[in-house]
């Protein structure tokens, strides 16, 4: 049978030897008698998991040990106001960066509870490039500054880490959901970072927190006790129950990420897999990318056809041959194409090959 190619923006792939790993040691992880699903988030088979799965995530990412790593529960949607119950420490402003749709998000929800500063934004040109430093209007008593990495629906990333000004001086935070663990970061430039999982790091029901130890203790009055960071770091993600099978399944992608050469690794093949679909995007006036190439997405690669009269036959011409999940997010429409850590070059070569021949046939 020839292989699916899953481009899926979220949930999205996984490795396939991950799933194979997950499928063999589904009714009995280790000779414990048990699936990891029947575990005790408090028994010594889990314990060694959690503990092995955040060993291996702190070496792929160069984590400090004066940095904190959450495993929690709610999507990266809940950290639009676990962010702000946390990160305002007595002030009443904070900065946010707006390139899209899932930053939008965070601006809304943040909102609830301080004054929001939209620094910058890509607006005007209906979210297709980030906005140069130069240009940010940052506001000297915010409490932090908050972008989004990655815009999953619109397709535009930051090829670089913000700097932040001395007379600032606060925490810098991120929302990596769509590009962490793609290529290599340091953490140490980062207050906080978090992302869902449900992208480059395991299945939905997981959110990772990093978080740098000095933030923790001082949420706004009246925070639920599971949105305060310091409950889940004093007792190690166990507080409640966590997605102990999601956990896992984190873990094992990230000895798969080890075996296959770390970050620095990962990164060459991304660039690989979005070169083979932009080279052909700019060589073509079949297709057309609208985000700035500078700022493109080296995870979602959104396009359109010249003629939106031809979506349906080139969705239905794609799943015959095998490429799934192409269509774009109903707020943008299109297409778009997830090229995550998990899609191997063999899937992204499939649909540059497919992408010409169609383009051949109806041009």
């Amino acid at each position: 049978m020839d292989p699916i190619y899953n481009f899926s923006a979220g949930p999205a792939v996984l490795p396939k030897e991950v799933l194979q790993q997950a499928r063999d040691e589904m009714l009995d992880w280790h000779g414990s008698g048990m699936s990891v699903m029947e575990m005790s988030h408090r028994g010594k088979e889990f314990m060694a998991i959690a503990e092995q799965t955040e060993n291996d995530l702190r070496e792929l990412a160069g984590i400090p040990q004066n940095y904190k790593v959450l495993f929690l529960q709610g999507g990266a949607s809940s950290q639009f106001s676990m962010v702000p119950m946390n990160l305002l420490r007595g002030k009443s402003k904070a900065d946010y960066i707006n390139t899209g749709q899932w930053s939008t998000k965070a601006i809304e929800e943040a909102r609830r509870y301080c004054t929001v500063n939209v620094a910058a934004s890509s607006a005007d040109a209906h979210f297709t490039y980030v906005p140069v430093q130069d240009n940010w209007s940052l506001d000297p008593e915010a409490a932090y500054i908050h972008y989004t990495s990655n815009e999953t629906i619109g397709g535009v990333e930051f090829h670089w880490i913000p700097e932040i000004p001395p007379e600032n001086n606060v925490p810098l935070v991120a929302d990596m959901s769509s590009d962490i663990l793609s290529h290599p970061f340091d953490v140490t430039r980062f207050g906080l970072i978090y992302a869902g999982a449900q992208k480059n790091l395991g299945p939905a029901g997981l959110t990772l927190v990093i978080i740098r130890e000095d933030l923790l203790g001082q949420p706004l009055v009246g925070t639920p006790t599971l949105y305060d960071y310091q409950v889940h770091a004093k007792n190690d993600s166990m507080y409640n129950t966590p997605p102990t099978y999601a956990m896992y399944i984190a873990g094992l992608v990230f000895a798969w990420l080890k075996k296959k050469g770390g970050l620095v690794a990962m990164e060459k093949i991304n660039i690989t897999k979005a070169n083979l679909l932009y080279d052909l995007l700019d060589n073509t006036d079949f297709y057309h990318c609208p985000v700035v190439k500078s700022d493109r997405s080296r995870m979602n690669v959104p396009f359109t056809l010249k003629n939106p009269a031809l979506d349906d036959e080139f969705l239905k011409q794609a799943q015959i041959n095998g490429l799934i999940q192409l269509k774009g997010h109903r707020s943008v429409g299109g297409m778009r194409a997830s090229i995550y850590n998990a899609m191997p070059l063999e899937g992204v070569a499939k649909l540059a090959a497919f992408m010409r021949e169609f383009a051949n046939q109806y041009a």
